[in-house]
Parts: structure tokens; C-alpha cells; sequence
């Protein structure tokens, strides 16, 4: 079972935070599209179109910004390639982009799950991360979802915005609660250093809220959500029961994915090693092509590496990791020193090991990523 991403890189404007690799030329697009065709017919007949294909994400960038007709070229292509029978096939919109007659459009070209970039409906803040959408918009965009009973979606969400107070973050959360959403992603504002936002931060302009605030949000956003239904099931992520992201979690799982189109990452399994690749974030490279020519960074990992990769990626998540299937497929044992520190972390309440799974507690799951630095250097 695998995934395919494709990373749709054009934009109308950047947003302030965002170090996405996207273009705002949209007269590319055309030439992109059969880029894309390009690399897709590039890789008919080799050892990874025997996998089966069971969710395609396409992200971005601002997927909605290319015409329905060209995707469904792209589907078309994709279908004759790939070994294609997906469960869930996601896309990213942008609220300014969508009305009823594109999600109808991209509904009946297979696409079961739309997701999108609300961020908040607050004029001052949505101003402040510069992006192209305003208040109604964005409730109208949610409102188009259901006009057209659209099969799933999901909506994001930042907190910890410079001046966001909880009031603030409140009203948006309730704001989108209103449409019974099934998943929402939230997400802490970061500052990117060559962004705009991380610009503005090095010249003392803007002062980001601290830890503590933004420890605050992040408290908020899980009780409300979880009043509503919607559990965390990882970091970012909150859903009710059984809608929980396909594709997303196979990146937890550590299953195969391809990448597709500029700066896409790739992950694919070899035996006891798994290969990484990167397409180079360059638009003018990409439209010349081929594959061979713009596929760079690529890595070779070896199974002490991928243990580490579905701890770091395994612990983010609520269900863990299970350290039998460590050693069953890498051949990984926690140290001494490990197990001495997992006890530590067991008896002071930010990890739980149970049957042999490790996971994180809800207290834990808020400084996950300091946790995980911390296991893997007692190796």
C-alpha cells in the first residue's frame, strides 16, 4: 500500500509565514500540467507502479488554482500509470477558489476529500498572515461544501498569531465548529527565517507570542475540540472517530509515498532499506525534465535509521510505537540508558508504556519533539 503526493506550486501571493516552495506565475501552468504528464508516463513500467495505490494527496501551493479540465488530464494519466484503487483522494482549496461548480467539478473527477485553508476568519489576522481570502470567503467556502454534500473534508486552523488572544482563537474554533466539520488541523504559527514573518521578527517589527501563550492555545484548541468530538490523534490533528486522514497517517506508519512535481519528497521501501529522494524546488528545471535531471538528495536508509524515523514519526500519534515491531522489522532495541529514561519520563507523567507500546500522554504530546530528541540521543 502507498500514496502519491503532488505538489501543485503556484500561489497568487506568499503568505507571511509560509517557506513552501511555490511561484505566483500562474501563466505556467499550462507548461506545468505537462511537466507534470511528463514525469507521471516517466515512471510506467518500472518496480513502483507495481504497488498499489491507495490515497493521492494534492497540496500545495494552491492546488484549486489549476482548471478542473487539466486534472483531469492529470487523474487520466495517473490512472493509466499507477496501480490506482484509492480509498481517499485528497485536495487542497483555497477559500477564495472555491464554489459550487468546482466542488462539483472535482467531485466527479474522484476527488473524496477537500481541504481547506481557513486559518481563521479574523479580517485583522487573516491580514496579518497575508493571505488571499477574507471572513466570507471563508464561511462561504464551508458553505459550498454543503450545497454540495462534498463526501469528507477538513479544515486548517493557526494559533499562537502575534496579538491572538483566546478569546480571539475562540471565536474562529466556534465560528467553524458551526459546520460539523469531521477533522480539523491545527496548527502553532511558526516563524520561518527566510519568510516574510521571520524577516519581520529579526527586525524586532513584530514580536511572536512565548511559550507559554501558545502553550495556552494549544490547550484551548484541544478542549474545545474535543468537547465537539473531534480527539487529537496526532500533534496537529483532531477528528472524530473513524475520520481520522488516510494519507497522513501512512506518512506516520512510515508507508511508501511519491512525490510528484517540484520540491515533493519521496519514500520508498527496498528490502531492509528504504531510498528518499527530493524533486528540486525549481520551476524552470522542472519544465525542462526529465525525472533524472531534478531528482536530487537522494538517501539510502538503513534499518537503525528508519527505527528512529518511526519513533520520531510513531510518537507523534496518540496509538505510539510498538516496540515489538521495532525489533521485528529493524531489528531495534532500546539501550539501557533508553529504557532508563523512558522510566523517568513514565514516572513523571509525559509518556505511558503499556503491552509494549510506547506513547505519549496529552501532556507529553505538547513537547513531542523535545521528547524524541531526548530518547534518541541516550542511544
Amino acid at each position: 500500500m502507498a500514496g502519491i503526493y503532488i505538489h501543485i506550486p503556484f500561489c497568487k501571493q506568499a503568505c507571511s509565514y509560509c517557506d513552501f516552495y511555490f511561484v505566483t506565475r500562474k501563466q505556467l501552468i499550462p507548461a506545468f500540467t505537462d511537466a507534470l504528464v511528463d514525469e507521471i508516463n516517466y515512471y510506467k513500467n518500472t518496480p513502483y507502479t507495481a504497488e498499489t495505490i491507495k490515497t493521492i494527496y494534492i497540496g500545495g501551493g494552491t492546488p484549486s488554482l489549476i482548471p478542473a479540465a487539466q486534472l483531469e488530464t492529470l487523474f487520466a494519466t495517473l490512472y493509466d500509470t499507477f496501480r490506482v484503487e484509492p480509498s481517499e483522494v485528497t485536495m487542497e482549496l483555497n477559500p477564495d477558489d472555491v464554489t459550487t461548480d468546482y466542488l462539483r467539478s472535482i467531485k466527479s473527477l474522484g476527488i473524496t476529500r477537500a481541504s481547506i485553508g481557513i486559518q481563521s476568519f479574523q479580517p485583522e489576522i487573516l491580514q496579518f498572515m497575508h493571505r488571499a481570502h477574507t471572513r466570507d470567503e471563508a464561511i462561504h467556502s464551508l458553505e459550498a461544501l454543503q450545497k454540495t454534500s462534498f463526501p469528507d473534508f477538513t479544515a486548517d486552523l493557526i494559533y499562537g498569531n502575534p496579538g491572538q488572544s483566546e478569546e480571539l482563537l475562540q471565536e474562529d474554533i466556534e465560528q467553524l465548529l458551526l459546520f460539523d466539520p469531521p477533522h480539523i488541523s491545527a496548527y502553532s504559527l511558526t516563524i520561518e527565517p527566510k519568510t516574510r514573518l521571520g524577516k519581520q521578527v529579526e527586525l524586532g517589527r513584530i514580536t511572536p507570542p512565548d511559550d507559554e501563550q501558545v502553550s495556552g492555545h494549544f490547550d484551548h484548541v484541544r478542549d474545545l475540540l474535543a468537547q465537539a468530538g473531534l480527539r487529537q490523534y496526532e500533534v496537529s490533528n483532531f477528528s472524530k472517530p473513524g475520520r481520522e486522514a488516510v494519507h497522513n497517517s501512512n506518512y506516520w506508519n512510515h508507508q511508501n509515498y511519491f512525490g510528484l512535481g517540484p520540491s515533493a519528497h519521496s519514500f520508498w521501501r527496498q528490502g531492509q532499506n528504504a531510498v528518499r529522494w527530493i524533486n528540486k524546488a525549481e520551476i524552470k528545471t522542472y519544465l525542462k525534465g526529465p525525472p533524472n535531471e531534478y531528482r536530487t538528495e537522494v538517501e539510502t536508509l538503513g534499518p537503525e535509521t528508519l527505527a528512529e524515523e518511526s519513533l520520531m514519526l510513531g510518537l507523534r500519534t496518540r496509538k505510539g510505537v510498538d516496540t515489538t515491531e521495532l525489533s521485528d522489522r529493524y531489528n531495534y532495541f532500546f539501550s539501557e540508558s533508553q529504557k532508563n529514561w523512558i522510566l523517568s519520563q513514565v514516572n513523571c507523567g509525559t509518556m505511558v508504556l503499556e503491552n509494549g507500546v510506547l506513547k505519549l500522554t496529552q501532556g507529553g504530546l505538547k513537547i513531542c519533539d523535545l521528547l524524541v530528541v531526548d530518547l534518541l540521543s541516550k542511544r
